[in-house]
């Protein structure tokens, strides 16, 4: 009889441990289950935000294209001022001088009348063409600043003040 009731108890026992070993194994993984679900729903907003702030960025940006395509203007307008007062010291030189001269204003006129035109085009840019559009015109405003830059400093020492 005390073998029966030994056994008995032993058979509990080891349910019991079993029982309880499952359970905590079944809410371990309910937590993970739990967790993924959580981070997976984080990822999820997270890609959603940040596809929200993009198209907020490139509307705000958009919205700003009559700004950019006038403060162009007005520096290329700078530009082309400057460009006039080098022409017009050129044109006091030396034949050599305006000789060698000549055809880096064309030039320079050739990048200035091009912008211009990018310009111009900018202003009827679509919201899905602008930031080719403004990228296309920043660097060619770039360029002709960079150019206009070269352009002034050679004649600074070609051209006697």
């Amino acid at each position: 009889m005390k073998q029966t009731l030994l056994i008995t108890f032993l058979s509990v026992a080891a349910f019991t441990i079993s029982c309880k070993q499952s359970a905590e194994k079944s809410t371990a993984e309910i937590n993970l289950q739990t967790a993924e679900e959580k981070v997976e729903a984080k990822t999820k907003d997270a890609a959603q935000a940040t596809k929200e702030l993009t198209q907020a960025k490139k509307e705000y940006a958009y919205a700003q294209k009559a700004e950019f395509v006038a403060e162009k203007q007005t520096q290329l307008a700078e530009l082309n001022r400057e460009l006039i007062t080098l022409s017009n010291k050129v044109e006091t030189s030396s034949e050599a001088v305006k000789t060698d001269t000549k055809p880096k204003l064309q030039a320079l006129r050739d990048q200035s009348a091009k912008l211009n035109t990018q310009l111009n085009e900018a202003k009827g840019a679509t919201e899905s063409t602008w930031d080719s559009v403004k990228s296309t015109s920043s660097k060619a405003y770039e360029d002709l600043k960079d150019g206009f830059q070269h352009a002034r400093q050679w004649a600074s020492h070609t051209i006697a003040p």
